[in-house]
């Protein structure tokens, strides 16, 4: 199961002057700026990727033997 089926996150975005910034609600530290709308909302899906991948990579790396994974949902 891919993230986008999964989960859905919110993207607050908005024009400071010439640039687009924007960031994810939902995970701290997940930004971007770029020149376009399209663009920051591009950066951010990119930005959220690397997020979750590099948090399960840690997670994996931490976890104890035998712990379980399941999954939830709010």
């Amino acid at each position: 199961m891919s993230t986008n089926d999964a989960f859905q996150f919110t993207a607050a975005i908005s024009q400071d002057g010439p640039w687009w910034i924007g960031w994810i609600e939902d995970i701290p530290g997940v930004n971007a700026q770029e020149d376009s709308r399209d663009g920051v909302i591009a950066s951010l899906r990119v930005a959220l990727g690397e997020a979750l991948s590099m948090n399960r990579a840690d997670t994996a790396v931490a976890a104890p033997p035998g712990t379980m994974k399941i999954q939830i949902t709010p």
